[in-house]
């Protein structure tokens, strides 16, 4: 057939558009493919014909289009109307259908209850750590654009230092500067400090950032201001959490001052109740003040925030802050080990949120994980009820083929029944959730970011929704497809012949209760190693002991100017304490293991500069009184620091073994001097090695740690303000009244905080372990019940398909103990297969718990054997229940039995 020129075709379809637009949604194609022919024809018979045809068909297209605008002679038919009819037709079918699955329900209360129960426990389950994960994890951060924000940090391949770090203030300069690809970029710490008013004093939790980290962060105090270009540091805005509970959410807090990090500052604003940046407990922002011309280069312990411009992806940052890093000796001096340091610097861009969120993302991860893989064991569970259930119903199914119902009505009825199932689950499920989330988050470890706005909202309601659908057609459709076969009315001709001449299949039954297997042992080899990382931890040596260890905090209301005179404060209290009855020794120390993390900075030893490599990165604290003696922390060579070191300059240090070993490889340390890299003016000589020990966790040693005394090679070269104060006591758990009355005494204005037993921080050490593996070994005990409760439930109906035969066989002369074994072995057999698909699915799944493991591998032979005997075990006596209930049949009654 010959092609239409493009005109013709074009003129006619824009004629067609004269008419109303209903006229030409029922009309139009029609009229288009019968102008089109008749063009053809037309065009058969000569030019002139076809040109004539045109403009006839033009005009009365234009003329009837027109017409029929003006006064339609169509009147519409409403074609909805069918569609309508077709919709309410299927909407009546569906409820008739679910109107009846209700009342089959009803007439199956176990078989409800348990199905229920079952979807209950575990899509509330998936709600309760959805809704966790979603506020924590999956919830964009409140700031504007919160997408286009950046953590920026760095890496030294090569060099001594973490393999990640802060940056040091000129990076921020020379960033903020000459990297375009940022809109906005500022440097923020975190530290704790001491805030005084005339009502009360407490350490805190505090922070110094530059004016621009808030303008990059896009953020405003709710009341007053947040820092800008002008002010220095006398000024600071505080959290809303201090301001509500410490100043009782008065307005007319802006403008008064108070001791902060033992200066005086004016409040200038408060922020909002969701701004905890960088620490949940941050309760004060004090500003950092940059200037170009007086950079001291090399202390990296700050954190950086940048805005990217629309666009940018965070691979060109990095290759534009590459060069700019590298520039920076030149700009601003520094050490021979400096310059090198910053020959191997490689800037490192990541997601801002991610940096916030830290280690707690892969526990979250690992228990959302735990749960659905729970949620399709339970599904599988269902799914078996239903083979089962539908294979009872196979009967009636027939009788309403026959009767004329398609396929795709008896695959409709079982699935309203699988829909109100899972529908009743989903709501009683989210019942569960809702009273579970509280208890989850009470056990939950502290410093979880943003954990206070975990709630169930719409978000988690619209999932539950969701999941419940999904779980419907997960275990609702394979059964109602099978049962609903075309072959379904031969089976009438088998009915009342008992199930020797229509056995039914149970590859299906049987696959199902597989999968359960293997998956419940996934969980139960997770559990498994989480239990052994904890017992580990548990008998790990921190290097200092935890029992009779009595900690607590005080700050100073006193005018100390320098570090002697608050050395002679500290030396005092400790000899008052020391007397108190069963008191064996007292010491404080700047940050107390397992409650605060040291600062960490590069220090030069006398022969750094010639030996090629980079300034070591340590970490240091300060120390005093018996603080070694009453720790337990052993002396390994020298001496300890006596109360001269602590009350003059002698500039002495005490080493751990692993940060001599760092600075002095092969050689005595004793005698050794070094000093802080960014410092130049003096340097310490070591006095003392001691063993290492587990500062901030118990999982990582803290490995080079330097102890400083509280008193520096100046008296203003540092200054010990609050400490904390250890005592050993075998009153630890009592002896709290009596310091506090103490303290009281030795200065009133300086109220006791901070109070620990060193056992109890222990505990709370190991509490985001504990927490995970509490957690995923109760999701464990559920999928190990559920699979139990799987094989059980198949055995059990296989039993009562074959009883006939059972009854044969024992009347034949089989033993009970031949019967019990022919249901066992055939348990067995499945759980054993699903063991040996779960060890498999184990050696992968469980590599996503390294971070979480301490002293065991993920592949850790023992374990998948312990666990893969437990699953055996339990399928066994899963086994052994309805095999026992098969040797008690009575021959006689099971063969009349039709």
């Amino acid at each position: 057939m010959s092609e239409l020129p493009r005109f013709v075709r074009v003129v006619l379809a824009l004629l067609i558009r004269a008419f109303p637009q209903e006229f030409r949604r029922v009309f139009g194609d029609g009229m288009l493919d019968l102008a089109h022919t008749e063009y053809r024809r037309a065009r058969a018979k000569g030019k002139t014909r076809a040109a004539i045809f045109f403009a006839v068909t033009s005009w009365d297209l234009v003329r009837t289009g027109v017409t029929e605008r003006l006064k339609p002679a169509w009147k519409r038919s409403r074609p909805n109307e069918q569609t309508k009819r077709e919709f309410g037709s299927m909407l009546e079918n569906w409820m008739k259908d679910l109107m009846h699955a209700a009342r089959r329900l009803i007439r199956a209360p176990g078989f409800t209850f348990v199905t229920v129960l079952t979807l209950a426990l575990a899509i509330g389950s998936n709600v309760a750590i959805f809704s966790v994960v979603d506020a924590v994890l999956l919830d964009p951060l409140t700031f504007p654009d919160s997408r286009q924000l950046v953590s920026i940090r760095a890496s030294a391949p090569g060099s001594d230092f973490p393999e990640e770090f802060g940056v040091s203030e000129e990076f921020y300069v020379e960033y903020r500067e000459n990297a375009d690809l940022l809109e906005d970029i500022g440097i923020y710490n975190g530290f704790g400090a001491t805030l005084r008013t005339d009502e009360f004093a407490e350490r805190s939790r505090m922070s110094s950032a530059t004016y621009s980290f808030f303008s990059t962060l896009g953020v405003n105090a709710i009341l007053g201001r947040v820092p800008g270009p002008n002010d220095v540091d006398d000024v600071a805005v505080i959290s809303h959490a201090l301001w509500t509970t410490r100043f009782g959410a008065d307005s007319s807090i802006l403008g008064r001052s108070y001791e902060m990090a033992g200066a005086q500052r004016t409040i200038i604003g408060v922020m909002g109740p969701d701004f905890h940046i960088p620490e949940e407990k941050t309760a004060i922002w004090i500003p950092e003040v940059v200037d170009p011309s007086d950079v001291v280069v090399g202390r990296f312990f700050w954190r950086m925030v940048g805005r990217l411009k629309p666009g940018v992806r965070t691979e060109e940052l990095m290759v534009q802050l590459r060069p700019l890093a590298a520039r920076l000796p030149e700009r601003f001096g520094g050490s021979a080990n400096y310059t090198r340091l910053m020959e191997q610097h490689r800037p490192v861009v990541g997601s801002f949120k991610q940096s916030l969120v830290g280690d707690v993302a892969t526990p979250l991860w690992v228990l959302l994980g735990t749960v659905i893989i729970v949620l399709l064991i339970a599904c599988a569970n269902v799914a078996n009820l239903f083979l089962v259930r539908s294979e009872s119903r196979q009967r009636d199914l027939a009788v309403r083929q026959a009767l004329g119902a398609s396929r795709g009505r008896l695959v409709q009825a079982q699935m309203a029944e699988a829909l109100l199932l899972a529908g009743m689950g989903g709501i009683t499920g989210t019942a569960l959730a809702m009273a579970g989330v509280p208890l989850l988050l009470s056990a939950a470890p502290e410093g979880v970011p943003r954990i206070d706005t975990v709630s169930i909202d719409a978000k988690a309601l619209v999932f539950m929704a969701v999941l419940a659908a999904s779980t419907a057609l997960v275990f609702g459709l394979i059964p109602a497809l099978r049962s609903s076969s075309t072959g379904l009315v031969q089976s009438l001709r088998f009915a009342g012949r008992g199930s020797a001449t229509a056995r039914p299949k149970h590859l299906g039954r049987d696959t199902l209760v597989t999968l359960q297997t293997a998956l419940a042992l996934v969980l139960l080899v997770g559990s498994g190693l989480l239990v052994r990382s904890f017992w580990s931890l548990q008998n790990v040596d921190p290097g200092y002991d935890t029992q009779d260890i009595f900690s607590f905090q005080i700050a100073p209301s006193g005018d100390y100017p320098d570090g002697p005179s608050l050395a002679r404060f500290h030396y005092g209290f400790m000899e008052q304490l020391a007397r108190l009855p069963g008191v064996q020794s007292v010491g404080v120390v700047r940050e107390l293991p397992l409650d605060e993390r040291p600062a960490s900075t590069a220090f030069v030893t006398e022969n750094s500069r010639d030996d090629g490599q980079t300034d070591p990165f340590v970490t240091y604290t300060h120390s005093g009184g018996d603080y070694f003696r009453t720790m337990g922390i052993a002396l390994l060579s020298g001496r300890l620091f006596t109360r001269a070191d602590h009350e003059t300059s002698l500039g002495n240090a005490i080493v751990s073994q692993a940060a001599a070993e760092l600075l002095w490889p092969g050689q005595d340390p004793i005698g050794r001097r070094f000093r802080f890299s960014s410092d130049d003016t003096g340097w310490e000589t070591v006095v003392g090695v001691v063993e290492n020990i587990h500062q901030a966790d118990f999982r990582v040693s803290e490995g080079e740690l330097i102890y400083l005394p509280m008193v520096g090679r100046s008296p203003r070269s540092w200054a010990v303000n609050s400490p904390g104060y250890v005592i050993r006591t075998t009153r630890a758990e009592t002896i709290a009244s009596e310091v506090r009355e103490l303290a009281r005494q030795y200065d009133p204005g300086a109220p006791m905080y901070a109070v620990h037993t060193l056992e109890s921080l222990a505990a709370e050490s190991m509490v985001r372990l504990s927490f995970t593996m509490l957690t995923l070994g109760l999701t464990s005990v559920l999928a190990l019940i559920l699979g139990a409760v799987g094989l059980y439930g198949v055995l059990s109906y296989v039993v009562t398909q074959r009883t006939r035969e059972i009854g044969l066989r024992m009347a034949l002369g089989a033993r009970e103990h031949d019967v019990r074994w022919m249901v066992v072995r055939q348990g067995g057999r499945l759980a054993l297969v699903g063991v040996l698909l779960g060890i498999v699915g184990a050696l992968g799944v469980t590599r996503v718990l390294n971070s979480l493991l301490f002293g065991i591998q993920a592949i850790d032979v023992s374990t998948f054997v312990g666990m893969s005997g437990v699953m055996l075990a339990v399928g066994l006596v899963a086994s052994y229940v309805p095999a026992r209930r098969a040797s008690s049949v009575d021959p006689l009654q099971s063969l009349r039995a039709e």
